[in-house]
């Protein structure tokens, strides 16, 4: 029986160990420590995906909803309420929802045929191509009495943004980007009003968009966080990873009935490329609309440098050669 290795235990590894398992293939999954995120916005797209994939609609229906985003981006902007369908968890609890359907298929010891990297470090030689350089802060909070639940809440600022993002009834996580929270929070014309008390900030995480080159080499692929990482702003960071596991697993499984293992991976790549460019191009819209501040140019900048790398990547690697079909991939005509 053919076997695949996967590094990591994320949403992505999980995702791809599941597909693999589920097409007879022997997996084994190697957990690395690392501390997990606090708060997880699953829009509804990637709460579709993590259920259809595991074939279970019941998935997080009982998880905290978010119904409704206010924004006020840009200088002397008006807050803007908008209809949004997402729900909110921990990764914690996110992982231990997936983690049943695949511990009793980890064999112990097998001989891989194939690696799926899905956190780091990946073989050498790679090179990481970053799109900036803000950070953000985590810090938990307590909300006002009179802030309407189920409500997430973004605001732009002369140095950074700002994420308020409700958990629990009267809990928040709000990420601050860019300067610190204790700085961005006293400026605030919207979001400090739906704060009662701020707890110290909790850690730090790099929030600008980055991903690897290559993203394959010799029976290996990177995919999720090992591959890329995606600004929290815009909120498809986890839906991308999750089409990244079915992409991945889908080359895989590919790979090990065919011998053409550099067609595969250089579909594998450009199809990764494209959605890095995607979500730069995101970016850019709000990042050239946040503020005209000196942050904000350096930030665009990068972002722009970014795609014009993408677009580099992408002209080299020329029309597609396979179509993603219900999990599996196949050889256009």
């Amino acid at each position: 029986m053919s076997s695949v290795l996967i590094r990591g235990d994320g949403v992505a590894a999980r995702c791809c160990a599941h597909l693999l398992i589920q097409a007879g293939v022997e997996v084994v999954l190697e957990p690395v420590d690392r501390p997990r995120l606090p708060v997880i916005m699953l829009n509804h797209r990637a709460l579709a995906l993590i259920r259809d994939i595991f074939g279970d609609p019941n998935l997080f229906r009982d998880a905290p909803r978010i119904h409704k985003r206010i924004v006020a981006w840009g200088r002397d902007a008006k807050p803007l309420a908008l209809d949004h369908s997402a729900i909110v968890v921990s990764e914690e609890i996110l992982l231990e929802n997936l983690s049943p359907k695949i511990a009793a298929n980890s064999p112990a010891h097998i001989a891989p045929k194939w690696t799926i990297f899905a956190l780091r470090p990946l073989p050498a030689p790679t090179e990481e191509h970053r799109c900036g350089s803000r950070v953000a802060s985590a810090m938990p909070v307590s909300l006002a009495p009179d802030a309407e639940p189920g409500v997430c809440w973004i605001e732009s600022l002369e140095d950074g943004w700002l994420f308020l993002i409700p958990n629990a009834p009267r809990c928040a996580w709000l990420l601050a980007v860019g300067n610190q929270p204790e700085t961005l929070v006293p400026r605030s014309r919207v979001i400090a009003k739906q704060i009662a008390q701020a707890n110290p900030a909790v850690g730090q995480f790099r929030a600008y968009p980055r991903i690897v080159s290559p993203l394959s080499g010799q029976n290996w692929l990177a995919c999720g966080t090992a591959a890329m990482a995606f600004d929290p702003l815009c909120g498809d960071g986890t839906a991308h990873a999750i089409r990244e596991a079915i992409l991945a697993s889908a080359v895989v499984r590919a790979a090990l009935k065919q011998p053409d293992h550099e067609g595969l991976q250089a579909h594998y790549d450009a199809r990764l490329v494209a959605g890095f460019r995607r979500h730069l191009m995101l970016c850019a819209e709000y990042y050239r609309s946040g503020g005209t501040g000196e942050w904000w140019r350096s930030e665009l900048q990068s972002i722009e440098q970014g795609l014009a790398w993408c677009d580099r990547k992408l002209e080299a690697h020329g029309e597609f050669r396979y179509r993603l079909t219900d999990f599996e991939l196949h050889a256009l005509a």
